[in-house]
This record gives C-alpha cells, structure tokens and sequence, in this order.
C-alpha cells in the first residue's frame, strides 16, 4: 500500500472539519464527482451553489439532497451552460448578486471524448470550449469575490492530459485537421492545467498570494462523463470497465477536489489525485506532473490566446 503525505489511507473527507459559514460554487453536481462533492460539503455544513445547464435535472438533485441531508441544507442552483460565453458572463453577474463570498469555486464540469468535431456557442471546437475556455473565463469573472474572500479555486483536470500530443496544436486550436476525440480531450485537460499553474505564477507576481489555486484528477470513477459524450465503442468498453476493480466510485472520485478546496496549508505545487496505479484508484495524495505541463513560453502562450478568445482580460 502507499504511504501519501496522509498516511496510508491517504486523504479522506474525516479531514473537513465544521464548515459552517462557508460558501462553495461547484460545476456540473447533477451526477458523479460533482453530486458527491456537494453532498459531503453540504454534510459539513457549507452553503453550495450549484452551476448546471440543465435547471430541470438541478432541481432533482437539490431535491435528493434535501431527501438525504434534510431540508435545511443551504443549496441552490445558477443555470450556466459552460459552452457559452454569454451564458457564464450571465451566471457570474447572478453569482456575485447571491454571495458576498467564495471560499472555493470548484471547476468539476468537463465534457470528454466527443465523438466527432462540434462546436460551441461561440464558434470553439467543444471540448476545448467547455473544459478551457469556459472555465477560464468563469475564473477571471469571479476573481475578485474570491479574492475578497481569501478563497480557492480548484480545477479538476485528468490523467488524460497526457495522453495526447505534448504541447498546445497552437495552429489549430479547432482541430481541423486530424480531429481525434481522445486526443482533443487531452489537449483541453492539458491547457485546463496548464493554466492553473500559469495563474499561481501570475499572483505571485502580483503580489495576491492570498488567492490559492490547485489542480487535482479523480482517477478512473464510475461517473456519466463518458456515457454523455463518448462514442459507442467507448461507451461500451468503459461501461465493462466499471465493472472492474479498476475503477472507484464516483464518491472516492470526489475526495481530490475536495482535499484541494478544504485541505489547510495543501502545497499548491502538487498535482493531486489517487495515487495507486496508473493514478487510477488509491488513496488520495500528490501525483507525479509530467514536465510538459509546466513548459512555461507554452503556459504564457496559451494564457494568451485563451484572453483572447474569451474576450477577457485578468487584471492583475
């Protein structure tokens, strides 16, 4: 078994102590890692906004929930759809008229596998729209109420993202040419990344240290992810692999972004996540980084061309 710098069992949520009088915003919580984080952070006592497209299927979990923990869990739901400019812009301004805090915003949404070539709202190819540039700009928007509050922002990336080419296609950011759903998925998990720790340089040098920001993975969990966006033939195989001790439940999924938004003092240079084999299962601790995650002239680049593309500009 491995030791993590948690002991043998590595992280587990026993850690979060009372979180009365905190606020958490979560991505994507209608299922999987994303439902599980919000139950074990409402079970703790945090208010949760929920972010989700779908208000219909938001609106059914914050019924379970209220099922499960009680009726006077603090949880509502803001409609956002990540593959829309307009929309996140929308839900942020709603975002900071509800809360005068964010202790943690959680980017837990992705979407993965896209069996053919399609498009965002806004013209990006999808899953680098959804997964990067997405969130990068819900992170700018909501910057300064988590500065104010001294708080987190956690990005949830993927083993995935070195599964690909080792860099940014900067010349083809759309996948035009040899477009290949598991290799786009890496890039926008790579440039999800990539960007988290581009950002803990930039405040750094801004001086705005009080802002911390981490990147975790969930190893291979029992969620829907692939189910909603991948090919047949990756349905059918991952459905048989979820039948196997390969993989952990959508709950033990949870526990890296969970560490990463509570966990006092957690080192923002680790990438973290289950530490078993392949980083697939096991308990939760820091994972090795492959080195061309942090190609710098790659992260100045691409925190470039994401400003661009979004229209927004960080201000620090």
């Amino acid at each position: 078994m491995k030791t993590t710098q948690f002991g043998k069992k590595g992280w587990t949520p026993a850690r979060i102590k009372n979180l009365n009088g905190k606020t958490f915003l979560i991505t994507g919580t209608t299922s999987g890692t994303g439902f599980e984080a919000a139950k074990i952070l409402l079970s703790k006592g945090a208010k949760v906004i929920m972010l989700n497209r779908n208000t219909k299927k938001a609106e059914n979990t914050i019924n379970t929930l209220k099922k499960e923990l009680g009726n006077t869990i603090d949880v509502l739901n803001i409609k956002m759809d990540l593959a829309s400019l307009a929309s996140i812009k929308k839900a942020a301004k709603e975002v900071i008229k509800t809360t005068s805090k964010i202790d943690a915003l959680i980017c837990n949404a992705a979407i993965a596998q896209v069996p053919k070539q399609t498009f965002t709202h806004d013209g990006f190819e999808s899953q680098l729209g959804v997964n990067h540039y997405g969130n990068f700009l819900l992170q700018g928007l909501l910057f300064p109420l988590i500065e104010k509050s001294n708080g987190r922002i956690v990005t949830v990336g993927s083993e995935g993202y070195k599964m690909g080419i080792k860099t940014i296609k900067f010349d083809d950011m759309n996948w035009d040419k040899n477009y290949n759903p598991n290799t786009v998925y890496s890039q926008s998990k790579l440039a999800q990344i990539m960007c988290v720790y581009e950002l803990q340089d930039r405040l750094k040098k801004a001086d705005k240290t009080n802002v911390k920001v981490y990147a975790c993975h969930p190893g291979a969990s029992k969620t829907s992810l692939i189910k909603t966006s991948g090919s047949l033939l990756t349905r059918f195989i991952w459905q048989l692999m979820k039948l196997t001790p390969l993989v952990q439940s959508a709950e033990r999924g949870a526990y890296p972004e969970l560490m990463c938004a509570t966990e006092p003092n957690l080192d923002q240079k680790g990438f973290y996540g289950p530490t078993g084999r392949n980083y697939w299962t096991g308990p939760v601790g820091e994972c090795k980084l492959e080195p061309h995650a942090k190609d710098k002239a790659v992260m100045v680049k691409l925190w470039e061309v994401s400003e661009k593309a979004t229209g927004f500009h960080w201000k620090l």
